[in-house]
Protein backbone atom coordinates (compact mmCIF):
# COMPACT_ATOMS: atom_id res chain seq x y z
CA UNK A 1 0.00 0.00 0.00
CA UNK A 2 1.29 3.84 -0.98
CA UNK A 3 2.15 5.81 1.79
CA UNK A 4 0.33 9.10 1.01
CA UNK A 5 2.16 12.25 0.71
CA UNK A 6 3.16 14.11 3.20
CA UNK A 7 1.82 17.32 3.33
CA UNK A 8 4.53 20.58 3.52
CA UNK A 9 5.31 22.42 6.66
CA UNK A 10 3.96 25.67 6.76
CA UNK A 11 4.56 28.54 8.75
CA UNK A 12 1.30 27.75 11.39
CA UNK A 13 3.17 24.10 11.67
CA UNK A 14 6.24 25.70 12.76
CA UNK A 15 5.16 28.31 14.70
CA UNK A 16 3.03 25.94 16.91
CA UNK A 17 5.64 23.70 17.40
CA UNK A 18 7.63 27.01 18.61
CA UNK A 19 5.49 27.99 20.98
CA UNK A 20 4.68 24.57 22.27
CA UNK A 21 8.53 24.53 22.96
CA UNK A 22 8.84 27.51 24.33
CA UNK A 23 5.96 27.09 26.81
CA UNK A 24 7.32 23.73 28.11
CA UNK A 25 11.06 25.45 28.65
CA UNK A 26 9.33 28.48 30.56
CA UNK A 27 6.77 26.91 32.11
CA UNK A 28 7.06 26.19 36.13
CA UNK A 29 7.27 22.89 37.32
CA UNK A 30 4.15 22.02 39.72
CA UNK A 31 5.46 21.77 43.64
CA UNK A 32 3.97 19.75 45.75
CA UNK A 33 1.98 21.85 48.66
CA UNK A 34 4.27 22.32 51.83
CA UNK A 35 2.73 20.39 54.98
CA UNK A 36 3.23 22.70 58.17
CA UNK A 37 4.78 20.80 60.50
CA UNK A 38 2.87 20.17 63.32
CA UNK A 39 4.42 22.01 66.34
CA UNK A 40 3.43 20.38 69.90
CA UNK A 41 1.83 22.11 72.57
CA UNK A 42 0.35 24.54 69.81
CA UNK A 43 -3.71 24.43 69.41
CA UNK A 44 -5.65 25.80 66.90
CA UNK A 45 -9.73 27.55 67.54
CA UNK A 46 -12.00 25.20 65.75
CA UNK A 47 -15.84 25.23 65.76
CA UNK A 48 -17.44 21.55 65.95
CA UNK A 49 -20.73 20.61 66.11
CA UNK A 50 -21.31 18.13 68.29
CA UNK A 51 -24.28 16.34 70.03
CA UNK A 52 -25.64 17.87 73.36
CA UNK A 53 -25.18 14.50 75.52
CA UNK A 54 -21.85 13.97 74.41
CA UNK A 55 -20.45 17.46 75.40
CA UNK A 56 -22.36 17.07 78.89
CA UNK A 57 -20.15 13.74 79.42
CA UNK A 58 -17.46 15.97 78.99
CA UNK A 59 -18.22 18.71 80.82
CA UNK A 60 -19.85 17.07 83.90
CA UNK A 61 -16.09 17.23 85.46
CA UNK A 62 -16.04 20.77 85.57
CA UNK A 63 -13.50 22.76 84.34
CA UNK A 64 -11.53 21.17 81.89
CA UNK A 65 -13.55 19.36 79.76
CA UNK A 66 -12.30 20.70 76.49
CA UNK A 67 -8.53 19.25 77.39
CA UNK A 68 -10.92 15.64 78.24
CA UNK A 69 -12.09 16.03 75.01
CA UNK A 70 -9.02 16.84 73.08
CA UNK A 71 -7.21 13.97 75.22
CA UNK A 72 -9.91 11.38 73.72
CA UNK A 73 -10.31 12.90 70.34
CA UNK A 74 -5.83 12.26 70.46
CA UNK A 75 -6.69 8.38 71.57
CA UNK A 76 -9.58 8.03 68.45
CA UNK A 77 -7.22 9.23 66.28
CA UNK A 78 -4.22 6.82 67.52
CA UNK A 79 -1.80 9.60 68.49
Amino acid sequence: MAQPPRRPRTLQDARTEAEAAFKKTTAKPVEAPVAKAAVPGVRELVSLRIDQDVLEYFQQDGPGWQDRMNDALRKAAGK
